[in-house]
């Protein structure tokens, strides 16, 4: 009976000692991983993407709700594959990346949404200075453990309006809905 008394008493204090999993850190996987864009206009889908950009993710796979991410992107490395409208993007007109060098997404939560890796990101969008809080749905693919890799994809629209980013052609007319997909895979950093 003594003996049972003591396991009671030590219980909580096991239980606390015990630490929690914390998140680990990941980065993306180069070769593995796009950010992409849609811009409709009334002549063209215009289809881009930046070349330059980095993700910085703490995952926790036990407890994805635990997971933060943070997306920095060159502004300046927009790419359209015409050089004409790169430089048009770059400038005062649209991302003023003078002024403006980085494209920032710092996530406030991560909901598990549900079955099938289906996530919802809550986070601070900012561009050309502007921030607004949006969520993006987004789907964990997989996570490999052991490999320490996983994949997260989605896509959403934004209003680049709400951005500053409000150049109108009278020519031909720029829809100010973007559309943005992103696909990343992420690893352990590389020591």
């Amino acid at each position: 009976m003594k003996r049972l008394a003591l396991a009671l008493l030590l219980a909580p204090a096991l239980v606390a000692a015990t630490p929690a999993t914390a998140p680990e850190r990941y980065v993306r996987d180069v070769a593995h991983s796009q950010l992409n864009f849609v811009a409709e206009s009334r002549l063209l889908s215009a289809h881009g993407t930046f070349q330059k950009w980095d993700a910085e993710i703490l995952f926790d796979a036990a407890n994805v709700e635990a997971t933060s991410l943070k997306i920095t992107i060159d502004a300046a490395s927009i790419d359209t594959r015409i050089e004409r409208r790169d430089a048009h993007l770059k400038s005062n007109d649209f991302f003023a990346v003078d002024s403006f060098p980085q494209i920032t997404f710092v996530s406030t939560f991560v909901n598990n949404a549900s079955e099938g890796g289906r996530l919802r990101i809550t986070g601070d969008l900012t561009i050309r200075g502007k921030t607004k809080r949006i969520t993006i749905p987004a789907r964990l693919n997989f996570f490999d453990a052991q490999n320490q890799m996983g994949r997260v994809t989605g896509e959403f629209t934004i209003d680049r309006s709400e951005f500053g980013v409000s150049f109108q052609s009278p020519v031909n007319p720029i829809e100010n809905e973007v559309k943005v997909q992103f696909d990343v895979a992420f690893t352990k950093p590389r020591s």
